[in-house]
C-alpha cells in the first residue's frame, strides 16, 4: 500500500453510539458498506440516506 492509499476508518462512537467498534476499509465506500450492517445488527438502526451522508463525513484516515 502506498502513501496515497491510506486506510479509512469510522469509529462507531463518533457516530453517536456508545460503542467501541471501529470499521476499517480501503475506501470510504468500503467503510460505509460495513457500517450499515453494523448499525443494524449492533444497534437496531436502519441507516437512512440522510444518516449515511452525515456518517460518511465522519470517516477518517486510519
Amino acid at each position: 500500500m502506498s502513501l496515497e492509499e491510506t486506510m479509512k476508518e469510522l469509529k462507531c462512537r463518533d457516530a453517536g453510539f456508545d460503542c467501541d467498534a471501529v470499521v476499517h476499509g480501503e475506501t470510504v465506500d468500503d467503510v460505509m458498506a460495513q457500517a450499515g450492517p453494523h448499525a443494524k445488527e449492533a444497534h437496531g438502526v436502519d441507516v437512512t440516506p440522510e444518516m449515511a451522508g452525515q456518517i460518511r463525513g465522519l470517516v477518517r484516515d486510519a
